[in-house]
């Protein structure tokens, strides 16, 4: 039996990365099975994450097992054949997306490089919940225009490649809702002495699994990345203003000009002074850290 939800799109434009077909399928048929040896769509790159219930790939000699939580990575060259088990009693419940353009080809070279043809994520996690707000688009928005899906494909799989550096520390998306937060109040408030308490009391956490939150998702603490928007704004009130150098460092949330010039150095290697002469080597209104 099938109870599927599905979409498929056919034009000639290589010039960019489409979708071929997504969707959300509830299989319990024996019969359900893709080989590669037997599919048309040459060239293109499968997703496939189980919901509920169990699938099974066989890859380079291998059999993997599909559990919930658990999703296949594979290109339609490569050998292979995903399937159910009739021996399974319960429904394999999945959704998938089949990507074609050569530039999926090769984030699935990074993905399976780092992690295998089978990777594991949350349901609630992003990879996942940019996948179902994909399937929205097109099932309740409409939405089928090629190029519009070729922003919401890049987007998503921008997501998996980002959690895929961090395939050991994925998080949920109420973590990434929390680090957002403190990221918008520090982006608001990077003048004021904001202190690590205030940034907790912000997010409604303890500060010890803030900082943990933070060095898992951005790789750097919530103090050094309100480090990074003070210099930010330091570095474009340089180039855009007249004001004084201690009043620059003041403005952007530095206690005293000396610890200013400390810091900025760090950034720059050189001073706040040198830096706005220099416009020939740094010829820039804004840089940014992120």
């Amino acid at each position: 039996m099938y109870h599927t939800v599905s979409f498929a799109f056919r034009n000639e434009d290589a010039s960019i990365m489409t979708i071929d077909s997504v969707g959300w399928q509830n299989v319990s048929h024996p019969k359900y099975r893709c080989s590669s040896d037997a599919r048309p769509d040459y060239g293109h790159v499968v997703f496939q994450y189980t919901l509920s219930g169990r699938g099974y790939l066989d890859i380079e000699g291998r059999t993997f097992e599909l559990p919930q939580g658990h999703a296949l990575v594979v290109k339609v060259e490569e050998e292979h054949c995903y399937y159910y088990k009739e021996e399974d009693s319960e429904p394999w419940e999945f959704v998938w997306i089949n990507i074609r353009g050569e530039e999926a080809n090769r984030i699935w070279d990074l993905i399976i490089g780092k992690e295998g043809h089978v990777i594991k994520r949350g349901a609630d996690s992003p990879v996942i919940q940019e996948l179902w707000n994909i399937i929205r688009l097109i099932n309740q928005e409409k939405v089928t225009d090629r190029y519009r899906l070729s922003v919401q494909v890049y987007q998503w799989l921008l997501t998996l490649v980002r959690s895929s550096r961090n395939a050991d520390k994925e998080i949920g998306a109420l973590s990434v809702t929390t680090i957002e937060k403190c990221k918008q109040f520090i982006r608001a408030n990077y003048a004021l002495p904001v202190t690590l308490d205030q940034l907790a009391e912000c997010c409604g956490i303890n500060k010890h699994y803030l900082c943990r939150l933070f060095q898992r998702f951005e790789q750097t603490s919530p103090l050094s990345y309100l480090k990074d928007r003070r210099i930010e704004a330091a570095l474009t009130m340089l180039r855009t203003t007249e004001l004084p150098i201690a009043d620059v460092g003041r403005k952007c949330g530095f206690d005293s000009p000396s610890y200013f010039g400390k810091v900025f150095r760090q950034y720059m290697s050189m001073s706040p002074t040198e830096y706005r002469l220099n416009q020939l080597e740094f010829p820039y209104a804004a840089i940014y850290y992120e």
